[in-house]
């Protein structure tokens, strides 16, 4: 499941003076390979004006001042870098208490919803939610010092195991009879502030484990980075950082340019999202999936046109999303200096369904590379190389993927108890193994060099092909509770005039 993105195409630093290709926009684009351009960069007055562009490209999405501080911090760590893990972790854990403090996350929420059922409990959220963010930070840099002095231990050698048995027994002891009040608010707390660092830790630990690894210091500070503040490590843990990181004032210059190009586009994308909104479902009257979903349940289902005009707008909006959030994060790492692969590169060029699954969410993809391909395909089936290539695809992208998703909404089995909560997630357990399925046999055809026919027919053939696909199972992916896996199918089914 290696990435079909090409290192230049994502962040490599071409030639300076290199000529761009492509169309008039893609040239007058093209700032990071002019000589003025990189030359500017590199100036004070330069350096001031990315960070002017970065701070109003990020600020609609951020808000002011986390915008600020991201950008700001990004610059200055990328111009200091002996400075450079300080600063870091200064801007990570900032953002990270200011944030929690301020309800910027859903962390007190979810505690707010566990202090409701336990009305007995009448302590403040943000206190609770940062007093044990302060205990993760002391047990994180414990962990690492741990692994580091006894790298043979479960922990260090199964660190993503360790750390979703832990989760899982916390949220059982929390289910207990007894655990009533203050102590089970404490429990819930602990799981809500650490989930959204589940995995980060594992990236961490590896690396710390590894020779050469980065020192503590610089592992907290990019533990959720202050530009991925999301369940998901965009630019994976510090040793991929320390890979890509700009070694001269040239490759410097060309990064925080190519940041630039990404924040833009991230922002052209939000627009054409919204855009999209205004156009078909203001103006035109297209019903969201889930409206569409309850008049075909209630016996007034919308017209056929209509339902698939729903599901297509929908699916275009979700990638619309993905893309946009995706390379705002990677715009701000690459201010920062990382020369990181995007987040998100051409989707519509998907040519296999193993092709869109590298292209279309790339470090999702990476994850699930790291944490359950890798780790399948060394140990299973060794002598049935396909069924060996299928099964570990089929863990990543089907297993994987399911339980990625399900501790990102760990607060449901706080709300709905584990039977609710797993009840409520079955028509997305069906999707990650409908993907799965199709994804390893993909990736089986392509072992066995099965390709796709290059001709323009057959390139047709593959767009439809794999985005049919998509918009299909978008009916079950798209990360609503209220519908079960009987109804979905029900509906899908009646788009194709089937009662």
């Amino acid at each position: 499941m290696t990435a079909a993105i090409s290192p230049s195409a994502e962040g490599g630093a071409p030639a300076a003076g290199s000529k761009a290709s492509g169309g008039w926009l893609r040239r007058f684009l093209a700032i990071d390979t002019r000589e003025s351009f990189i030359a500017l960069a590199q100036t004070a007055r330069g350096q001031l004006l990315i960070t002017l562009t970065g701070i109003l490209a990020v600020a609609p999405h951020f808000g002011v001042w986390a915008a600020v501080l991201a950008v700001v911090a990004a610059m200055t760590a990328a111009a200091l870098p002996n400075l450079r893990g300080p600063i870091l972790f200064a801007a990570t854990w900032v953002t990270a208490f200011i944030g929690t403090a301020l309800g910027e996350n859903d962390t007190l929420d979810n505690i707010l919803t566990v202090m409701q059922q336990e009305r007995a409990v009448d302590l403040s959220p943000a206190l609770l939610a940062t007093g044990f963010l302060l205990l993760l930070i002391m047990a994180a840099g414990g962990i690492l010092y741990w692994v580091r002095r006894v790298p043979q231990s479960v922990l260090a050698r199964r660190p993503l195991v360790t750390l979703l048995t832990l989760e899982a027994l916390l949220g059982g002891l929390a289910a207990l009879d007894f655990m009533q009040g203050l102590p089970r608010v404490m429990l819930w707390t602990a799981i809500f502030v650490l989930t959204p660092y589940l995995w980060f830790l594992p990236y961490a630990i590896v690396d710390v484990r590894s020779h050469g690894g980065s020192t503590p210091l610089m592992q907290l500070a990019v533990l959720r980075p202050f530009w991925s503040p999301t369940y998901l490590p965009f630019g994976k843990g510090a040793a991929f950082l320390r890979k890509h990181l700009a070694q001269t004032p040239g490759e410097l210059a060309i990064t925080q340019l190519k940041a630039v190009k990404l924040l833009f586009w991230a922002n052209v994308l939000f627009a054409m999202k919204d855009g999209l909104s205004w156009i078909f479902e203001t103006q035109m009257q297209i019903p969201q999936v889930t409206q569409a979903l309850d008049a075909f349940l209630g016996g007034q289902p919308y017209p056929l046109l209509a339902g698939w005009a729903a599901l297509i707008l929908s699916t275009a909006k979700f990638s619309l999303k993905v893309a946009g959030w995706a390379h705002l994060f990677i715009g701000i790492a690459r201010l920062a200096g990382y020369r990181l692969p995007r987040g998100s590169w051409r989707p519509l060029e998907s040519r296999t369904l193993m092709d869109y699954f590298n292209r279309f969410h790339y470090y999702f993809k990476e994850l699930l590379v790291d944490f359950f391909f890798i780790p399948t395909f060394f140990k299973v089936f060794r002598s049935h190389p396909r069924l060996r290539m299928f099964f570990a695809t089929f863990m990543a992208a089907g297993v994987g993927n399911a339980i990625w998703h399900f501790t990102r909404d760990i607060q449901l089995v706080a709300t709905l108890g584990a039977a609710g909560a797993l009840a409520s997630y079955t028509s997305y357990a069906f999707y990650c193994i409908v993907l799965a399925t199709g994804v390893g046999l993909s990736q089986v055809r392509a072992s066995m060099s099965i390709r796709p026919s290059p001709t323009p027919i057959g390139r047709l053939y593959s767009f439809f092909f794999v985005w049919s696909f998509v918009v299909c199972m978008h009916v079950f992916s798209d990360e609503s509770r209220n519908h079960t896996l009987g109804e979905r199918l029900s509906f899908l089914a009646s788009l194709f005039g089937v009662s």
